[in-house]
């Protein structure tokens, strides 16, 4: 008997054919020959309806799947996130295999781009996509842009920017990462998936088998990645769960943290132009989102150790889920002046504060490498115009390794607090740091009345907020490991940490709690 050549159908677009091939080579490492067919799907001819007109209708699949079901073909490679959550009788997911990054990527011209601006896209900025959940999360994070429908295969949406159709286009990093694009000419933004979320599923390739086919089935084990395949099924089940292939904006992203615990994130509105809701990580999320989407939240009050803007991400998405907020710092800041600049290669700035306590000196600075602890100050510094070399992920002790590393034999000023831990510039030799206190930092004594969730920004808000209050046995969100600790060290002991130093990430906890 001679060996079984598998065939596999697959649509006619560059990254699809990437995506054929690649299954076809590991198909290769397990003993099997296939080749490829091209059959053309009804969203390959549709280009002039936006994709929450098509997307969970099969638009990109279903002639692949009635091939299969006729047995015109053996095996059929999908992007997952464009297959229905139901799959048709007779077929089923035989394999995931590894998932490519999941995030979507902003790919900004030239003409618009501004490093002072949020996501780094000039005001009134045209913005190409045809997703409903990208337009959706773009006006939550920049209400002036202007939206235009973008459509065509990978290579041909990134040829629109390229001519100056569009100010920005967002796509799919895995697409991009897959083709190898070149992409020098702009200017990327790469978009966290747990700050602008995912399609469900987004960057994994779903491998569809008949049921009959146990053969295959059974081979097709071999290919398969369990991580990938717990979180995007998971991602998957929840969209299911909410009705699978909806129009309306929907995101979900899951990931397993250092623990081992699976966490989700998901985005939902009812249309584009609203306020999106955002939930994390809870165990009842498909029953959160539809509380969310019905407006069923009971009323809860917030604290939280900051100013917020009327812009501010917290501010909305806490007032959106019915609760009442006191944004109120409990430290000011008295800025001591310098006498003389040191004579550094870099600059490292660890929070808005130090850079304020400079900026008097910014120009004599700006033509230094700057640090930035972590997103939300490198966000800060581009506002002022700096785009830092090196940013900070994961706790206090990680970035001070991370840049440790990245300095190598060079030197860095640290503009400091009277009262700050230290915790990046005690991994610094003497000879290569100069640790200067520009502020410092002045605790106010306030009562804090009559609150369900106390959030903490800083360990100097813990200290500040011990000085005229107790705790209650109040909900408690620290920012990070050092606030945390703080915090502990009070007799808090029962507190949620975000996964990221940012204000969204604080909503995302605070909105997991009510």
């Amino acid at each position: 008997m001679l060996p079984r050549n598998i065939i596999i159908g697959s649509r006619g677009s560059d990254l699809a054919l990437w995506q054929a091939n690649y299954v076809k080579d590991q198909l290769k490492t397990i003993g099997l020959s296939s080749t490829i067919k091209i059959i053309k799907t009804k969203g390959d001819q549709i280009q002039h309806l936006s994709f929450d007109k098509i997307e969970g209708k099969g638009f990109f699949t279903k002639e692949i799947e009635n091939e299969l079901l006729r047995k015109e073909i053996d095996l059929a490679v999908h992007s997952l996130k464009d297959l229905e959550t139901n799959q048709p009788q007779g077929l089923c997911i035989a394999a995931v295999p590894p998932r490519e990054d999941p995030a979507d990527c902003l790919l900004i011209h030239s003409k618009g781009f501004d490093l002072k601006q949020d996501l780094n896209l000039k005001v009134s900025a045209v913005v190409g996509t045809s997703s409903a959940r990208r337009k959706n999360q773009l006006l939550f994070f920049r209400e002036d842009i202007q939206l235009k429908d973008l459509r065509g295969n990978v290579p041909t949406r990134v040829d629109k920017l390229r001519k100056g159709e569009y100010d920005a286009i967002v796509l799919a990093k895995a697409g991009l990462n897959r083709l190898d694009i070149d992409l020098k000419e702009f200017h990327v933004v790469n978009l966290s998936p747990h700050v602008f979320i995912p399609a469900p599923a987004q960057g994994a390739l779903g491998i569809q088998v008949r049921e009959e086919d146990h053969f295959l089935k059974e081979q097709l084990k071999k290919l398969n990645d369990n991580h990938t395949s717990d979180s995007v099924h998971f991602e998957r089940a929840i969209l299911n769960q909410l009705g699978g292939g909806c129009h309306s904006p929907f995101g979900a992203y899951s990931a397993l943290d250092h623990l081992g615990n699976r966490q989700i994130w998901t985005t939902s509105a009812n249309e584009v132009n609203d306020l999106p809701t955002r939930c994390f990580g809870s165990n009842k999320i498909v029953e959160d989102i539809i509380s969310k989407l019905n407006n069923n939240q009971h009323s809860f009050k917030v604290w939280i150790s900051r100013e917020l803007s009327n812009k501010s991400a917290f501010k909305r998405l806490i007032e959106k889920a019915n609760g009442t907020i006191t944004a109120q710092s409990l430290i000011s800041k008295e800025v001591v002046p310098l006498t003389s600049l040191p004579k550094t290669d870099w600059v490292f700035i660890n929070s808005s504060f130090a850079l304020d306590s400079i900026t008097i000196h910014l120009e004599e600075l700006r033509e230094k490498k700057w640090a930035a602890f972590g997103k939300a100050t490198a966000s800060y510094l581009q506002k002022v115009g700096i785009e830092p070399t090196f940013i900070g992920e994961g706790s206090p002790k990680e970035v001070a390794q991370q840049f440790f590393n990245k300095l190598g034999k060079e030197t860095v000023f640290i503009p400091s607090s009277n009262l700050s831990l230290g915790t990046v510039q005690e991994l610094i030799p003497a000879s290569q740091k100069e640790v200067v206190t520009t502020y410092k930092t002045v605790h106010l004594k306030e009562k804090i009345l009559d609150q369900d969730c106390l959030v903490f920004t800083s360990p100097s808000n813990v200290e500040a907020y011990f000085l005229m209050n107790t705790y209650q046995h109040q909900k408690v969100v620290s920012i990070g490991p050092s606030t945390t600790k703080a915090l502990n060290e009070k007799g808090v002991q029962d507190v949620v940490e975000t996964y990221e130093s940012a204000e969204l990430a604080l909503a995302d906890m605070v909105l997991s709690l009510f």
